[in-house]
């Protein structure tokens, strides 16, 4: 029942993510702004839902997640509200960053994700891959909602009618979510109980953590590109706007999927060699959109790429509580998480500006499909480490064991 509770405020807290894309085109032509400039209003938001993970996850520590819960079910109702009433893009950018992102949809992530792990032990995988599949699935249901609402009413009318949901169905959840997590799986954090190596993939703790974290960016500027701009892409092409969204609902559905086959997987051969899968899979998505733009084409595209990427950002979680020790869990899980939001922030930025300055997306997709590549470098890198320490056997118990 908890973890069906915490898919719920998964999808709410969805909205925030989600929703701007679809808004986009008419943001911009409403506000007369530049594409770069009308892709801010995302990439603050995903800045602050990636620092706002870590506020949220060491308030959930101390008080349990309901207050963050809370915290966020107000500021997220606000900041829709803010953001149907702004009078220019920098009002509608702020209320995006600062309610939206760092207040807001941040307290339905990484907070979520950890106490979810925190509750579970031998089907670890499967319940994170529930659990963040609601990211998914939120991404999937709202943007045609959104799209609808903003053919009839606008998007003022949308945001403000978004922002009364938000704040109604989220705050009365959290409520739910009082009890904290099983004693003895609590003691044994604080306590700093642990079956992991002190040395992760045998390098020290604080090298690991970098090399997750850049993954973490890596792997999501790559992931922005099709997530933040199909709707406008699919409206360059001639498409329309409806398309695009409906593209990106597909994409996001298939995610959800993705994210519980990944949850599977990762429970049978770990959350190392389930990211490895999966940043490998979503660069064969990416090249993909290079030769074919068709109807028909971008929508299987864009299903193939929802299969593939999706259990991505789970199995970072996964990995941090196979390899480093769960008195650390919560920390490690919100840093390379705020990573994983900075490089979504990073990557719609940086695609809205390549399009302004080559006229196309031909080369943004081309920039996401080199930072997959570091990605991939970075997880054969610590996969190969792991591989040579347990076979000299100075690898330390294995992540099953945790």
């Amino acid at each position: 029942m908890r973890l069906l509770i915490t898919l719920v405020l998964m999808v709410i807290g969805a909205s925030g993510m989600y929703v701007v894309a679809v808004v986009l085109p008419a943001v911009q032509a409403e506000f007369g702004v530049a594409r770069g400039v009308a892709s801010m209003p995302y990439t603050l938001s995903m800045i602050g839902f990636g620092i706002g993970g870590m506020l949220m996850g060491k308030l959930a520590d101390r008080f349990g997640v309901m207050i963050p819960l809370l915290v966020g079910a107000v500021c997220l109702g606000l900041g829709f509200i803010l953001a149907s009433m702004a009078p220019n893009i920098i009002v509608f950018t702020l209320a995006h960053g600062l309610l939206i992102g760092l207040c807001g949809s941040s307290a339905t992530f990484s907070p979520l994700i950890a106490d979810t792990s925190l509750w579970f032990v031998r089907r670890r995988g499967i319940a994170v891959a529930v659990c963040a599949s609601g990211n998914y699935l939120g991404g999937a249901i709202w943007p045609p909602i959104v799209q609808h609402f903003v053919d009839t009413v606008g998007w003022r009318q949308t945001y403000f009618g978004l922002g009364v949901v938000c704040f109604i169905v989220m705050g009365g959840l959290a409520l739910l979510m009082r009890r904290r997590p099983p004693v003895a799986v609590a003691a044994a954090a604080r306590n700093g109980v642990s079956l992991t190596s002190e040395r992760p993939f045998g390098l020290p703790a604080g090298k690991a953590q970098l090399l997750l974290c850049v993954a973490g960016v890596a792997c999501c500027v790559a992931m922005a590109m099709p997530q933040v701009h199909i709707v406008a892409y699919c409206g360059d092409l001639g498409y329309g706007a409806a398309r695009g969204a409906q593209m990106l609902s597909l994409m996001l559905a298939c995610g959800v999927v993705s994210r519980l086959i990944s949850g599977l997987i990762c429970d049978r051969i770990g959350g190392l060699r389930t990211l490895l899968l999966g940043s490998a899979l979503q660069g064969i998505a990416l090249l993909l959109f290079l030769p074919f733009d068709g109807l028909v084409s971008l929508y299987v595209i864009s299903a193939l790429f929802g299969l593939f990427q999706g259990g991505i950002v789970p199995s970072y979680a996964i990995i941090v509580r196979e390899y480093f020790p769960a008195s650390e869990a919560g920390g490690r899980v919100g840093a390379v998480i705020m990573c994983t939001m900075l490089g979504m922030a990073l990557g719609g930025w940086m695609s809205g500006q390549i399009f302004d300055l080559t006229g196309s997306y031909h080369a943004a997709f081309i920039n996401g499909i080199l930072w997959n590549l570091l990605n991939f470098s970075i997880c054969m890198f610590l996969l190969r480490r792991t591989l040579r320490n347990k076979n000299s056997g100075s690898g330390g118990l294995q992540a099953a064991s945790a």
